[in-house]
């Protein structure tokens, strides 16, 4: 057997921390946000037709199975396996970053295998802000991808001792959008977004935006434990949290996705209520796949999906713009953050 590469080694502590530090209690914000329902939601279940079209690819529902993992034998098979359930509830798919396959082409298969274990659902491809525009072709193509993130992850690289130290992204992402030959997303991987960060990454040509925000994986915290404490434990909150990232980019002017911390149907909703037009989810599926198998994992997922529907019918939403004109009550924290920021509420 070949020996593994430092890179795909890396892929492997990614997974097993990610692992090891997942609450069930995230720190998203969601907590800050409250429906108030009406007892009168004049509506039904099957009313309810959440799903929409992001970046010219029709959504069934209004969560896919965001970038987790992928660059080892290990990783490969959870892709194939998260590939099947994606397949199985007819989910769109994102890769974790590929941009290892340059260092080390080995590791291609445990990317390809999502296309192979998913031939006709929505894939895609993930790679990192600092590629060039035709190595994220590359990773398009390899993929057979439908859309593309770019992943921006700054606070990760600089908490990592082998990582980037140089941010400057803007131009290449925006290289990168002009050249490829499917819609981008931009996406931040855990540490979320301010104002201004929507307004370039529009003015960059971004098709979809995804605000990661602060609450679900951490990778300040993973890359730290990698090398056993190293010097950044001030980190683990940093940033903004997925719901005031979603109120800084509540004048975004693209479709955005709200991904970090989402651990119930109730979490979707709040997440579209406040601006998202999709909801990605990663650490909580992984998390089930992990401890309870991959047929657990399928069924624990559709039935999210069953409830996200039912919950939407409490609230008489049947749709998107129903479920925005639900009225919601904030938390003082969040209310606090919202009035030193000069956003709205929304």
């Amino acid at each position: 057997m070949p020996k593994q590469s430092a890179q795909s080694h890396r892929k492997d502590e990614h997974y097993f921390l990610a692992e090891k530090f997942y609450q069930e209690a995230a720190s998203a914000g969601f907590d800050q946000v409250r429906f108030v329902r009406s007892a009168l939601p004049e509506t039904a279940v099957s009313d309810v037709q959440l799903g929409g079209k992001i970046a010219s690819v029709r959504w069934n529902a209004p969560i896919f199975i965001n970038a987790m993992t992928g660059g080892s034998p290990t990783t490969g098979k959870l892709n194939a396996s998260l590939a099947r359930i994606a397949a199985r509830l007819q989910l769109p798919i994102a890769s974790g970053s590929a941009s290892v396959i340059f260092s080390d082409p080995s590791v291609k298969d445990s990317f390809t295998v999502i296309r192979a274990e998913n031939p006709s659902g929505t894939v895609i491809a993930n790679i990192g802000a600092d590629k060039t525009p035709a190595q994220a072709q590359q990773v398009v193509e390899l993929l057979h991808a439908d859309l593309l993130e770019v992943h921006i992850n700054a606070v990760q690289e600089l908490v990592m001792p082998e990582g980037e130290r140089n941010y400057h992204w803007l131009a290449n992402i925006q290289a990168i959008i002009a050249a490829v030959t499917v819609p981008v997303i931009v996406k931040e991987v855990g540490f979320g977004m301010r104002q201004d960060d929507f307004a370039a990454l529009q003015n960059a040509g971004a098709t979809v935006i995804d605000v990661g925000g602060h609450g679900g994986t951490n990778f300040a915290k993973i890359e730290n434990a990698r090398v056993h404490g190293g010097g950044y434990e001030f980190l683990a909150d940093f940033g903004q949290n997925t719901v005031e990232s979603l109120l800084e980019g509540q004048n975004a002017g693209v479709p955005l996705i709200a991904t970090g911390g989402i651990r119930t149907p109730l979490d979707v909703l709040k997440a579209l209520r406040l601006g998202a037009d999709a909801v990605g989810i990663a650490g909580l599926i992984l998390h089930w796949l992990t401890r309870s198998g991959e047929d657990e994992c399928a069924l624990r997922l559709a039935n999210f999906i069953t409830q996200i529907n039912g919950v939407a019918a409490l609230l008489g939403a049947s749709n998107l713009q129903q479920l925005r004109q639900v009225p919601v009550v904030y938390g003082p924290k969040l209310r606090n953050y919202v009035e030193q920021r000069g956003l709205a509420l929304l």
